[in-house]
């Protein structure tokens, strides 16, 4: 890919993916409306813009990383009104699929084609380039940008029509809170039991009660340390959407529905800006729990 690729929203996530296009040698374009986040990118290497229709004007391909549906909103009505037929767009996003679906609607009525391609992966496997991409939409277009999809991630599935993308990362992220919290249990067992939780951690990863989530989360647990790779508040409202969305197609969901009160309860209790694994310290705190 020879033209410019744009990221929109440059937070934890799509600063990554930047950094990961700029080494790979891509000339990349970026718009956030925080300037500090804009003059972070330019620091990386990167070529600030001014806003997300400039980047439509300038640029072959488009990532979208933005934190609320509104924010999804908004810039698919700039971009559409640029004169950029042919123009492709990825959203990266966990947002309610009408919102993905409204947003195509508007992008295509400018001739600009919206991909489906949510991440599996936290900010931690953004900034190494093993995300998993869930792509979905055009065929075309999904060719087109696989060149960014190698330069972000480890791999990349094609799921066919447009949504199955969101489709597979509510599943994805049903797993994540599920076992998220199954890590938290298990290291606040093994406090309560007088173990060390570093002692706990390897032996664990040892056997099959393993985890991808009790590997990723595990250590932060042992180091009583969360630094925000992934906001316990994101996978909050990622939890309540999937679970929204299994009641709307007639799934049970028991681990998902016992689940949510946690994660609700430990964002009350002010970790919601921590990483979802503080879950472990929100157990160790109602139980009482010293090391």
């Amino acid at each position: 890919m020879t033209e410019p690729i744009g990221v929109v929203g440059l937070g934890v996530m799509g600063s990554a993916m930047a950094r990961n296009l700029i080494a790979a040698e891509h000339e990349v374009l970026g718009f956030d409306v925080d300037p500090a986040k804009v003059s972070a990118f330019g620091d990386m290497g990167g070529e600030p813009v001014t806003s997300a229709d400039e980047i439509a004007a300038l640029s072959d391909l488009v990532i979208f990383s933005l934190p609320t549906t509104t924010a999804l909103a908004l810039v698919a009505a700039e971009i559409a009104e640029q004169d950029r037929h042919g123009l492709v767009c990825l959203e990266t996003g966990t947002f309610p699929l009408a919102d993905k679906v409204a947003a195509r609607d508007v992008l295509a009525d400018a001739g600009v084609d919206l991909l489906d391609t949510p991440l599996s992966g936290t900010g931690l496997q953004a900034a190494d380039a093993t995300l998993v991409v869930f792509a979905s939409g055009s065929r075309e277009s999904f060719e087109k940008a696989r060149p960014v999809f190698d330069a972000i991630g480890r791999s990349t599935h094609y799921l066919g029509e447009f949504g199955n993308g969101s489709k597979m990362k509510y599943i994805a992220n049903l797993l994540v809170a599920v076992h998220g919290l199954a890590a938290a249990e298990a290291h606040a067992l093994g406090i309560a039991a007088g173990l060390d939780p570093a002692l706990v951690q390897e032996v664990m990863e040892d056997g099959v009660g393993s985890s991808k989530i009790f590997e990723i989360r595990g250590p932060m647990m042992v180091a009583d340390d969360y630094p925000a790779a992934a906001r316990l508040d994101i996978l909050l409202k990622d939890s309540t959407l999937i679970r929204d969305f299994a009641r709307s197609v007639g799934a049970p969901t028991p681990l998902l529905d016992a689940a949510v009160p946690v994660y609700e309860a430990s964002s009350e209790a002010g970790l919601g800006d921590f990483d979802a694994a503080a879950l472990c310290r929100y157990l160790e705190d109602v139980g009482g729990l010293e090391r």
